[in-house]
């Protein structure tokens, strides 16, 4: 019932709103327009992080030593001329602070997820490369993801060259992030898989999945936003019940609030909060 008054109040959604809730390793419980693709905002920046401990684990790189922090970056247009990043379009002084010093590809990458700093997004996508995050989606069983350019590379938007993801991707990865803190999987080790949950954990972006979460509910989540677009994905862990995936994804006029790069609670923010609260309520009747 709370599915179906869901979908009721969806519909009446202006744009395209997907959604997938399920337990991990099950079918989905509930899915709506779960293929649908929707620009990825920040939240192709978990398929990064993963991308960087596959690195590390497979000894291309050092999480912990120092890389230079340079706001300068190839694009992902071939011939295009070099772009940088815009601090006001930013969400993390701390990473600025540092450009012309240097700082560990691990902390940078905790950056690019609990303030979801583009600036460190960019650096670290520079390290690993496009193709190792195209693998990422491969590996999570995602079929319509796609990450293409890193943020800010206006000479590859134009060009076409751009960053989707749909609910359903989102989900396998997530959950398969959560399954392979556990055993064995195709992302990580499982020691990586935990290490990247707890930094999904620490995410300090809580106005929309966890808002809808009784306060220290354990989320493990990545959300992103532009004018236009609110995404909230996440593996929610209640104490009464078993784990579960939820992905929110919205292309609508509801996202709104300011200008883009901004931390914002708009109709679209409270939109997925509401939708976490209702799933939260329906936590012990998802299909096993």
């Amino acid at each position: 019932m709370i599915f179906t008054d869901l979908d009721r109040r969806l519909e009446r959604v202006p744009g395209t709103v997907s959604t997938y809730v399920g337990r991990l390793d099950a079918d989905p419980t509930w899915t709506r327009h779960a293929d649908a693709t929707h620009y990825a905002a920040s939240t192709m920046k978990v398929a990064v992080l993963v991308a960087l401990h596959r690195a590390a684990e497979a000894g291309r790189l050092d999480l912990d030593t120092p890389v230079e922090v340079r706001n300068d970056f190839a694009s992902a247009q071939p011939d295009a001329p070099r772009f940088s990043c815009a601090r006001h379009y930013d969400n993390d002084d701390a990473v600025w602070e540092r450009v012309g010093d240097t700082a560990s590809l691990r902390w940078l990458a905790d950056r690019m997820i609990v303030r979801s700093s583009n600036l460190a997004t960019n650096i670290v996508l520079g390290h690993v490369g496009l193709p190792a995050v195209a693998e990422v989606w491969g590996l999570a069983g995602a079929r319509h993801s796609v990450t293409g350019r890193g943020i800010e590379d206006f000479a590859a938007r134009e060009a076409g060259i751009t960053n989707l993801v749909t609910a359903a991707d989102l989900a396998a990865l997530l959950g398969a992030l959560a399954l392979g803190a556990a055993r064995p999987g195709p992302l990580a080790a499982p020691e990586s898989c935990a290490a990247m949950l707890d930094v999904l954990i620490a995410q300090e972006h809580c106005e929309d999945l966890a808002a809808g979460l009784p306060e220290g509910t354990r989320i493990a989540h990545k959300n992103g936003w532009v004018r236009g677009v609110r995404h909230g994905a996440g593996v929610v862990y209640p104490a009464d019940a078993p784990p579960y995936v939820i992905v929110a994804c919205t292309t609508t006029d509801l996202a709104d609030g300011g200008p883009t790069g901004e931390e914002i609670v708009d109709d679209a923010c409270r939109l997925i909060a509401d939708v976490s609260a209702a799933v939260w309520e329906a936590r012990h009747d998802l299909r096993p």
